[in-house]
């Protein structure tokens, strides 16, 4: 009880120098990871406490973030006019688990392909939390900063589906059933999104007509759209496919629907989700960070940091060839791709599905590049947006300092970009 006194007390106080912290290179992330190692290693909270609370927890605020990320998003726009988040998108993307799976292929040499395959993609998405002073930093000029918000709030939905590929792959290689984890994966991946765009059309349909009829109001869109991500969540796993590809499907759908009708949809993830994604972090650093530290070794520290310094930023350089980004914007995006909740969080949806070894070695990088990650790009974060903001300012870069695509019809409305 002591242990969760002291959760409360430290989230009070951080929310209350939260905007001066972002002026620091002290992050959340880094502060709640902190706090829960803390408080595991002093043995005020166990790790099966931090186990009991983590899964429920993080589940719930993946499905919810998923949701909402993904319903912030115009892809009629994405598609025609925001041409650096979609370029890091679809080609940067793969090209990071390619470059990732050739590494993991030369620092693991005992691992089966399928499995160094499976790492490359859980280490692949971003999450902007992480990097949250570069995203908010007023230095950093508007394209880039929605350029790097919109690709953390999608690549981990679109690397969902290579991950739940994968972990079939290599669960059917290590497994004496292996065409049963065949089926497995091929229903998780193919139901997932039927029942994410069903959801996701009746959803948008229900509420445009609501509010066309004026039956609904503000305040209670919020707890419909809730209800929907968790409709397609819950849905999706009654029949046998994956909740979270629903959830964020789901909210592909509804935002090509509603096309900004929902304001809850563009508020929640700044303000609720922030205490969400806080309580993830507290949990992660209890319950799976201290054992992940132990199993720390050479050569897991080797995949980690080729995959934050190496890995990364060259995919988001290749992306972006042949586009207006100038090298110091594809430096910049390269370094700022922090690994955070959604590396952790599908870590701990696949070890399961592996009976062998490489599920627990898979789950302790993946944990160990989160807080990593979040100290180097955590302190990092503020003096790179300032180093950015004022090289780009000095330098006359047309395309980062006027927004001139991207400004006609935005992906994503924020007030970190107002």
């Amino acid at each position: 009880m002591t242990g969760f006194l002291i959760i409360c007390v430290s989230t009070a106080v951080f929310a209350m120098i939260a905007q001066r912290l972002s002026l620091t290179s002290v992050t959340a992330p880094m502060v709640f990871l902190a706090i829960g190692f803390v408080l595991s290693v002093s043995g005020l909270v166990s790790e099966h406490q931090g186990h009991t609370l983590l899964h429920p927890v993080a589940e719930v605020t993946l499905v919810v973030l998923l949701f909402l990320d993904a319903a912030q998003t115009d892809l009629v726009a994405l598609r025609k006019r925001h041409i650096w988040p979609t370029r890091m998108l679809l080609v940067g993307l793969p090209v990071s688990i390619v470059l990732g799976a050739a590494a993991g292929l030369l620092l693991l040499p005992t691992w089966p392909f399928v499995a160094v395959a499976l790492l490359a993609a859980v280490l692949a998405p971003t999450d902007a939390a992480l990097g949250q002073a570069v995203v908010t930093n007023p230095n950093v000029p508007i394209r880039p900063r929605r350029a790097l918000t919109v690709e953390s709030g999608l690549n981990d939905g679109l690397a969902l589906p290579v991950i739940l590929f994968f972990a079939s792959l290599t669960a059917a290689e290590t497994s004496v059933d292996g065409g049963a984890w065949l089926v497995f994966g091929l229903k998780q991946i193919v139901l997932g999104p039927i029942v994410g765009m069903i959801v996701g059309a009746l959803g948008g349909w229900m509420l445009l007509r609501a509010k066309a009829l004026n039956t609904t109001a503000e305040i209670y869109e919020g707890v419909g759209a809730l209800a929907m991500a968790g409709t397609a969540y819950l849905a999706a796993v009654q029949i046998g496919g994956n909740g979270f590809i629903a959830a964020f499907v789901a909210g592909l759908t509804l935002g090509g629907l509603i096309k900004g009708a929902c304001k809850f949809v563009y508020e929640f993830t700044e303000s609720e989700g922030q205490l969400l994604a806080w309580g993830s972090f507290l949990l992660l650093g209890a319950a799976l960070v201290p054992e992940a530290i132990a199993h720390l070794s050479w050569s897991m520290l080797a995949v980690i940091l080729v995959s934050l310094f190496v890995v990364r930023p060259l995919a988001i350089w290749v992306s972006l060839l042949g586009t207006d980004a100038s090298p110091l914007t594809r430096l910049f995006f390269g370094w700022f791709g922090p690994r955070g909740l959604a590396t952790a969080l599908f870590a701990l949806l696949i070890v399961d599905q592996i009976p062998d070894v490489f599920g627990d070695q898979i789950l302790h990088t993946a944990i160990n590049a989160v807080w990593i990650s979040a100290v180097l790009h955590g302190i990092t974060a503020a003096p790179a947006a300032r180093w950015y903001g004022g090289k780009i300012t000095e330098l006359g870069a047309t395309a980062e300092t006027q927004d001139i695509q991207d400004s006609a019809k935005p992906i994503i409305t924020s007030r970190h970009q107002q």
